[in-house]
């Protein structure tokens, strides 16, 4: 399994648009986690986090955990998404919680649940397939 280290230098490297938002807190064969710290720019009317904002780290999330299976050194792209709000997330830190669910030839399925901070029930969940080669 890959570490936690040469995930971030990879990020970084590949994604710079996105350095420092996320943040690795646990990464084992048994589980993911990521920190998605949140500020003004995530939030919207209404007072809560924006569902792009959500969307984002579930994918970074999925992304994360595809690397520290399969490494860095193929090419992966997502082939679908869906995203479910089931409550609103409160104005605080963002914890994403990846699994695979199959890990295939080509194909990759898993599931992102999305939870504010301290929080036990999830506020989003979703659903993806990455292809790969």
């Amino acid at each position: 399994m890959i570490s936690s280290e040469e995930i971030n230098d990879f990020l970084a490297l590949e994604f710079p648009q996105i350095n420092g938002e996320y943040e690795i807190l646990e990464l084992s064969s048994e589980n993911i986690t990521i920190f998605n710290r949140i500020s003004s720019k995530h939030l919207r009317p209404g007072g809560t986090v924006s569902g792009p904002s959500m969307f984002a780290l579930a994918d970074v999330a999925f992304y994360i955990a595809i690397l520290a299976n399969i490494g860095t050194n193929k090419s992966v792209l997502t082939t679908s998404c869906n995203i479910d709000f089931l409550r609103k997330p409160l104005q605080i830190n963002l914890i994403a919680k990846p699994q695979i669910i199959k890990l295939g030839k080509s194909l990759i399925v898993g599931d992102v649940f999305i939870y504010s901070e301290g929080m036990n029930e999830p506020v989003s969940r979703a659903n993806f397939t990455y292809s790969y080669n």
